[in-house]
């Protein structure tokens, strides 16, 4: 059975950062319910009609006079979340033109040898959590994942260049990954671990937007906290590529 809190929690979050003034953000957010084929690459398993249900409801459930752009990582199962979310949102009137697109930054880009990450996964006793444990405390060799502050401000930089091209408002740019991508931002940029947080559940996500010329970023248990620290300096100015 499908987790009821999958998405809504997400849009609750969005919901509550439009009522505080936000005109203007992005959503990084995991792909909806998949598969867990035995034998299959773990990369190539698709969402289940259950997930391509959610990722529907989710667009439906967003405001229709937000100007939304969708972008997702170049797999299967995230390409097809963000465009169901697309679609869904352009059903009920949503301002979003076009459908969505690739973005090989939204991937698994901090992993530089798949097959030993999944070898280290999978000798480990608890799997994917122990890993992401031994990733982020900075254990697990650099040939086979990029540190995880330096993949996290990459990433967090691509979002808001990105961000920063939007003109309308107010406006959503949302952005389908992975849960090992949401793991890494959450504890990076707001310090929220898995052990102390729990899981990233289908359709979570974190929301990174600019207030007072501080770049911020907020999930649905942690309000809006500044990220100048991790970007490398003062506010807005040193937030942009550096």
């Amino acid at each position: 059975m499908t987790d009821p809190l999958h998405g809504e929690r997400t849009t609750e979050l969005l919901d509550g950062l439009w009522g505080q003034g936000v005109r203007r953000m992005s959503l990084l957010m995991r792909h909806s319910a998949r598969e867990y084929a035995p034998g299959k690459h773990d990369l190539e398993n698709p969402l289940t009609e259950e997930g391509r249900r959610l990722a529907h409801q989710f667009g439906s459930r967003l405001r229709p006079e937000l100007a939304l752009r969708a972008y997702a990582s170049p797999v299967a199962r995230c390409e097809d979340t963000a465009e169901l979310i697309h679609a869904a949102h352009r059903e009920i009137g949503g301002r979003g033109r076009g459908g969505s697109r690739p973005v090989e930054g939204l991937g698994v880009f901090y992993v530089l040898d798949q097959m030993k990450m999944f070898k280290a996964m999978s000798t480990s006793t608890e799997g994917m959590g122990s890993f992401v444990r031994a990733w982020l405390d900075g254990r697990v060799p650099e040939d086979i994942m990029l540190p995880g502050p330096l993949a996290a401000r990459s990433l967090l930089k691509l979002l808001i260049t990105r961000l920063e091209t939007q003109n309308a408002s107010p406006a959503l740019d949302v952005c389908v990954s992975h849960d090992l991508t949401l793991y890494l931002m959450r504890e990076i940029c707001l310090g929220l671990s898995r052990e102390s947080h729990g899981d990233v559940l289908y359709l979570d996500g974190m929301v990174v937007f600019e207030r007072d010329g501080d770049w911020c970023a907020a999930t649905h248990d942690q309000p809006p906290k500044s990220l100048a620290q991790l970007l490398g300096g003062g506010p807005a100015v040193d937030a942009r590529i550096a």
